[in-house]
């Protein structure tokens, strides 16, 4: 007789573990389904591997750059490739073991497998080999897939020359020469990381300008930055196509009708990801799907059948970890008939992890003005903070965007050191619909980067203080 459960969960990632640890603490009878790790792609493949490689980056800079700054001398300074990447699969080794035992502590059975659903209430387990060894059922199901690079025809993926983000974080031997295809924020993390240690970068991008989602002003800095160390950057920029020559690959682009041929050891993908909707029976069920993704209800996050439920990167942009594992803890909560605001999608932190760091949340300046606010700007640079000073963390700044009629903190853009950490005081704010002046009148600690949040706020209002 197979096992019954009340939800059952397909996908072991940042939304289906945590929605599995949620309703575990609910008391509810709970069964999350991945054929590999738990903690998918991110704790895998993605956001925790790839900090620890940047981290050996960031390091090996500070010294190799910066030391004499600090009165710090290292003759003969150098690194081993491979013990970095070791270093960055031993952490992730550890941390999905860890999610392993907390599943296990809060009673969520555990079954290792491909699940593919059978019928609105069943599924079937099957091996790596394709056979099937078990079958559940369960009264509600939530679909956590996540999802994978996006290929295209003119860039054919092979793994080797042509890599994704996961082989990026794996390889063997050190690229001497690297094209980066996408400048969101996994090509500008892997850009930063090769570049760092040596290798010859070249970034293209179709958009204006690299890390197009940000606000402007930050994307031309980081540019800026990126240029200054040698990485080569083509945007406004299309690839025609990738082609594997020898040991080479060559690719060629359309920048503003001009065809431009560049080579590379390894070509990186990084265009973009598609969701995971494919071979585990949605469409035998007639759940509805839209551009490669599953069509959910946002407020409970319920498809268009009844009982089927579906979080985090399966369902559409954006692509991230914690916004997967909110929308596991709400859909979870939603089932059990609790009573949540849901997630706020206006609220979003974004971070991209190079150096300098860059973090945004709410709108953009150029959004803002498009939607017809009047705006109030404020904007301090690191340079002037004696905390980045001190700690030989100068560049970059903090933009805060605020409506000019009521106050109301519309969006904060840094980016400098320790962006990623920073931004939460700016969600925070805006969660708790702060204004200019309220942020300004929370005393910050003295000497400290967060200070920086006060005084773009103080800027804003002609108010600031050290600049």
């Amino acid at each position: 007789m197979s096992k019954h459960y009340e939800i059952a969960i397909l996908g072991g990632g940042p939304g289906g573990y945590v929605a599995a640890i949620r309703a575990g603490q609910l008391g509810i009878k709970t069964v999350v389904i991945d054929k590999d790790k738990l903690g998918g792609v991110c704790l895998n493949w993605g956001c925790i591997p790839t900090k620890s490689l940047l981290k050996n980056a960031e390091i090996f800079d500070t010294i190799q750059n910066h030391g004499k700054d600090f009165g710090i001398y290292a003759k003969d300074l150098s690194f081993n490739f491979n013990e970095i990447i070791k270093r960055s699969r031993d952490i992730s080794d550890r941390i999905t073991k860890n999610v392993e035992l907390l599943v296990k502590k809060n009673k969520v059975d555990r079954i290792k497998g491909f699940g593919k659903i059978s019928s609105k209430n069943q599924i079937e387990i099957y091996d790596d080999k394709e056979k099937k060894v078990e079958t559940i059922s369960a009264d509600k199901l939530i679909i956590a897939t996540g999802a994978r690079p996006r290929s295209v025809d003119a860039i054919p993926v092979d793994r080797k020359n042509i890599i994704t983000s996961t082989e990026a974080m794996n390889l063997s031997e050190q690229p001497k020469e690297l094209i980066v295809i996408g400048a969101g924020a996994i090509g500008i993390e892997f850009a930063y990381f090769y570049s760092v240690l040596g290798t010859k970068v070249t970034v293209i991008e179709m958009m204006d300008n690299i890390l197009p989602v940000e606000d402007v002003e930050v994307s031309q800095a980081l540019e800026k930055n990126f240029k200054k160390r040698g990485i080569e950057i083509f945007t406004k920029s299309t690839v025609e196509k990738a082609e594997i020559k020898g040991k080479k690959v060559k690719v060629t682009i359309n920048q503003n009708g001009e065809k431009k041929e560049l080579t590379a050891d390894k070509v990186l993908n990084a265009i973009g990801v598609v969701g995971n909707v494919e071979g585990f029976g949605l469409e035998e069920l007639g759940v509805e799907l839209f551009k490669n993704q599953i069509k959910v209800n946002k407020e409970t996050y319920e498809t268009n059948i009844l009982g089927i439920y579906a979080i985090g990167d399966v369902i559409g942009p954006p692509w991230l970890a914690h916004l997967a594992s909110a929308e596991g803890i709400h859909c979870v909560e939603t089932i059990k008939g609790i009573k949540n605001p849901g997630v706020d999608y206006e609220n979003i932190p974004g971070c991209t992890y190079c150096q300098p760091q860059v973090a945004s949340v709410g709108l953009t300046e150029k959004k803002a003005k498009e939607l017809g606010y009047e705006l109030k700007i404020g904007k301090f640079p690191f340079m002037a903070s004696g905390k980045a000073f001190a700690v030989g963390e100068r560049e970059g700044f903090v933009k805060l965007i605020f409506d000019a009629k009521y106050g109301e903190l519309l969006g904060g853009h840094i980016i400098g050191s320790e962006a990623t950490e920073l931004i939460a005081e700016v969600a925070l704010a805006r969660a708790m619909e702060a204004t200019g002046h309220s942020i300004i009148k929370t005393i910050h600690a003295h000497p400290t980067l967060s200070e920086s949040i006060m005084e773009a706020a103080a800027q804003a209002y002609g108010e600031a203080i050290h600049i």
